[in-house]
């Protein structure tokens, strides 16, 4: 927990961790306190998302009909650069889980479920939009990944925060699904940079991680979720990217999706999915398999362990 960084100090501490950052004309006022009568502040981490989107600078820094702009701290393009957006509050995090946001503060690991929204996250977390349509096919070049691990650790470098500080928007709030990258190889890279000089001889460029779903996990969660109370979740994360991927196949309603729970609804698109592939009998009954699950991992964008 900590007192926000001024404008000025941002821009400081970014530029002192190696980044070149470029400013959005009015961003040092550009933010929601006013219109909400809310500050922001104490800070208790920083958050990762990407934009869904491309060219979507302007975007960020204005919002649209239904949520209104800044949508972020900073903007990340693929090839624009980092901009800054906004100072202070930001329309990017929406309701966060309270045990995960404890869990930050506190720089504990691994991370709780997020199973609830019972916070404002928006008072509490710095943000980052990654320009990236985040479909597991739109690659992150390598210098725009490591500029958002520059950006997540000059912030935590200025406020004595570890990587136990970083979370991606997935982590935090129910339903979300970005950034499509692995946050706990992301931590690591922030580790890396956070224990060097900042501004000094840089180490060697990390390469962004696709999201990972263990296998196991996720048919214990197909063979628990289904006989288990409405809404339980054995493997919230795993089941969250598989369940998009179903909707994406048009397998699955988006009402499903997101709950972090492979109910007997996911299982019966996943049986759907299985006979696509060819399978029939008990080899299409909706609990994953390796060859089906490797298949759909590759198509949408994460890995697969056993």
């Amino acid at each position: 927990m900590a007192t926000p960084l001024t404008a000025a100090a941002i821009l400081t501490v970014l530029k002192a961790e190696g980044l070149t950052v470029h400013e959005h004309s009015g961003w040092k006022t550009h933010n929601r306190e006013a219109a909400t009568g809310k500050v922001f502040g104490p800070v208790h981490g920083v958050l990762i998302h990407h934009t869904a989107g491309h060219n979507d600078r302007e975007i960020c820094y204005d919002g649209h009909s239904t949520l209104p702009g800044p949508l972020c701290h900073s903007w990340l393009g693929k090839t624009a650069g980092l901009w800054m957006i906004g100072h202070g509050r930001a329309n990017h995090a929406g309701l966060v889980d309270m045990d995960v946001i404890a869990a930050l503060t506190a720089e504990k690991s691994p991370l709780p479920h997020d199973d609830q929204a019972n916070m404002d996250g928006n008072d509490c977390l710095y943000g980052l939009e990654i320009e990236n349509l985040g479909n597991g096919k739109d690659p992150y070049p390598a210098a725009q990944y490591r500029q958002a691990v520059l950006w997540a650790a000059a912030l935590c470098r200025a406020h004595g925060w570890s990587e136990k500080s970083v979370a991606g928007h997935k982590e935090v709030q129910p339903g979300k699904i970005d950034p499509s990258f692995d946050m706990d190889v992301f931590r690591a890279d922030v580790k890396k940079q956070l224990a060097s000089k900042p501004g000094g001889k840089p180490t060697p460029a990390p390469t962004p991680s696709t999201p990972r779903v263990d296998l196991s996990r996720l048919i214990q969660a197909a063979k628990t979720d289904p006989g288990a109370k409405q809404g339980h979740q054995t493997y919230m994360a795993g089941v969250n990217l598989v369940e998009h991927a179903l909707v994406a196949e048009g397998l699955l309603g988006k009402t499903y999706a997101g709950d972090g729970s492979f109910g007997s609804v996911t299982v019966a698109a996943y049986a759907a999915l299985q006979r696509r592939y060819g399978y029939s009998g008990k080899a299409a009954d909706g609990i994953p398999g390796k060859t089906s699950l490797t298949k759909l991992g590759t198509k949408h964008g994460f890995t697969v362990t056993a």
